[in-house]
């Protein structure tokens, strides 16, 4: 095909100024003939390989199937081609540039420009009249004891990341949110939710419990079907009623829904995670919050609902924001603006690094627990995280956790904490891999088998001695008590009394204090140990940072192992009789860089060789 191109493009009367392609098979094929006939070749991505490869070991591909059905490694050949000819990369936000395309060994930069794209505006516009007689709104408004008021709008998959829970929560947790505004969630189309998948069920099952909880009924409208035509109308709904359009995601690469809803005349609470910050830079046109804090939410809410003047100062500098940056117009001028340098010749020269090969690229990883590994050396912890940082090329970074994703999640922001490759949360019963969280659903599906946690709640919460745990430390795969061990049963007391009513599970006893109690399948272990199989990555050139019981079956085996000087010592004392297991003199982050030296980690990779003769 390339060389059809350039067969075809040497038969016309001159050569185009600009080359441009889209994706990696014309980024290919954009590279060959941009250096035949020396046209500045210009590319967009939109997908890229490294990061659909993680979405497909996130489906429970292994590494050998993905390149045997997709060829990967080609694809990914392809783009690093393209970013070693091309003069000028698009992306559509800073977080497209800084999280994805800097996985590559070509990462360049200065290379990179945020063109986002645009939106139309002739179908998203603000209210022009007769709002209130379309059919939406009798979907939305049979819902709602006073329509009239203002409406809180969220409009997302029903997917986890989307953090729709919290957004409830924020709104169910303030009364006077509640006296001044309706919240409506548009999340997806349904039937039956248990036809839905286990994700879209987790999601909307616990908005329902929520409003329950909450009893937000009269005040909450969560309509089963909306049509495609009808997302401007809603949007416009929210605009006529003075509302504010709300998107809470943990992560948003980029949010077209902002730039709709922004185009129909509505103000904008969004999360300060990616793309959202360009947006509301540019259109200035609301406000950005921490999408772990329901207090911030339901505050900057109030904030932008409570002060009509400054409501109709952001409404129309969004709509100003949008014509300047996200409409269809301006990217074409800033797209033109772009290239005219390199059509007259006088954009500066690109000094291009040496290609960078690499015969593997991440061969190794780092797992450590959060709480009680990370957290405890405020000094030593900028050192871990530069030594990671240095070393990303090679080395995966992981934290496997008891808790739930959206509280290590916070618990790693407060922290500086960069987020890591992979997230093993809620004891090793639920798998993220960065960039955008995406959920491992095949390990979801592998630890269901046997798991009716119903029933194990029944049998343990008539146990003397424990006590169920709040319910923001409960998850689908993890029941979590407090334990008292002068009065409870004994752990293998408790196992037998599981046993005896067939439930075949993992009892984990930690810091003397927590009991959880997660599927026969599931543990921090047999998570590491899935990731490792799926990446193709040695166990024996994985670190592993421990220091409680729940840790424990990470570091058996043949994984380089590290008990950390800050351990519960009557959960990990056997381990002591095991050779390949290293007993740091430090404690916290300091004992993690100490055992990455033991083990030489970012060269040898090895567990030193002790002589016998003089350790006796």
């Amino acid at each position: 095909f390339a060389d059809n191109v350039i067969e075809y493009l040497r038969g016309q009367v001159r050569l185009p100024d600009i080359l441009h392609s889209h994706y990696a098979d014309a980024g290919y094929v954009g590279s060959r003939v941009a250096h035949v006939l020396g046209i500045p070749l210009i590319h967009t991505g939109h997908s890229l390989g490294r990061v659909k490869r993680r979405r497909l070991l996130a489906s429970g591909l292994n590494l050998d199937e993905i390149e045997q059905q997709y060829n990967l490694s080609r694809r990914i050949d392809a783009e690093e081609m393209t970013l070693a000819t091309a003069e000028r990369v698009i992306t559509s936000t800073n977080q497209e540039i800084e999280e994805q395309y800097e996985i590559y060994d070509l990462y360049q930069p200065e290379l990179m420009q945020v063109i986002p794209p645009g939106t139309d505006l002739q179908l998203f516009h603000p209210p022009v009249g007769g709002e209130w007689q379309l059919p939406i709104v009798d979907e939305i408004t049979r819902f709602l004891r006073h329509p009239e008021k203002p409406i809180v709008l969220a409009i997302s998959r029903p997917d986890a990341r989307k953090n729709i829970a919290t957004l409830v929560r924020a709104y169910g947790q303030d009364t006077q949110l509640q006296e001044m505004a309706n919240l409506v969630i548009i999340a997806g189309n349904r039937e039956d939710i248990s036809d839905l998948n286990y994700g879209a069920q987790q999601v909307l099952t616990e908005l329902l419990q929520l409003i329950d909880l909450y009893d937000l009924y009269g005040k909450i409208a969560y309509p089963k079907h909306h049509r495609a035509s009808d997302v401007p109308q809603i949007y416009r709904l929210a605009a006529v009623t003075g509302g504010v359009f709300v998107n809470p995601a943990l992560t948003e690469p980029f949010g077209l829904t902002l730039i709709e809803a922004t185009a129909s005349g509505v103000p904008l609470v969004a999360t300060e995670d990616g793309g959202p910050r360009d947006i509301l830079g540019n259109c200035k046109n609301g406000e950005l919050i921490d999408p772990f804090d329901s207090e911030s939410i339901a505050r900057a809410i109030k904030s932008v609902l409570s002060d009509w003047e400054q409501w109709q100062q952001r409404s129309a500098n969004g709509l100003r924001g949008v014509r300047e940056h996200y409409s269809w117009d301006a990217h074409a001028k800033r797209y033109l603006k772009m290239i005219q340098p390199l059509i007259d010749k006088t954009a500066k020269p690109i000094i291009r690094p040496a290609l960078r090969r690499e015969q593997v690229h991440h061969d190794r990883a780092i797992f450590t627990d959060l709480d009680q590994n990370l957290l405890g050396n405020t000094n030593a912890l900028p050192q871990l995280i530069e030594a990671l940082q240095k070393n990303r090329k090679s080395v995966l970074f992981g934290v496997a956790t008891g808790r739930r994703l959206d509280s290590a999640l916070r618990v790693l922001k407060r922290h500086g904490i960069p987020e890591p490759d992979i997230l093993i949360t809620s004891g090793g019963t639920s798998i993220h891999y960065a960039p955008k969280l995406t959920e491992d659903t095949a390990w979801t599906s592998h630890i269901e088998t046997q798991w009716t946690p119903q029933i194990v709640r029944k049998i343990l919460d008539q146990q003397p001695g424990l006590q169920r745990q709040a319910k923001s430390e409960q998850s689908p795969f993890k029941i979590s008590y407090y334990i008292d061990p002068k009065i409870a049963p004994s752990l293998e007391d408790i196992n037998q009394i599981l046993h005896q009513e067939d439930q075949i599970v993992n009892v984990i006893h930690s810091f003397g204090q927590y009991l959880d109690v997660i599927p026969v399948r599931a543990s921090k272990g047999f998570a590491l140990r899935y990731f490792a199989a799926n990446w193709n990555i040695p166990l024996n050139r994985i670190l592993v940072a421990g220091g409680s019981g729940a840790d424990e079956d990470m570091m058996r085996g043949n994984t380089l192992a590290v008990v950390l000087a800050n351990r519960h010592h009557e959960e990990l004392d056997q381990l002591e009789a095991i050779e390949n297991i290293y007993f740091s003199e430090h404690a916290h982050a300091r004992g993690i860089l100490e055992a990455i030296e033991h083990y030489d980690f970012f060269d040898a990779c090895v567990a030193p060789i002790i002589d016998e003769e003089i350790t006796s």
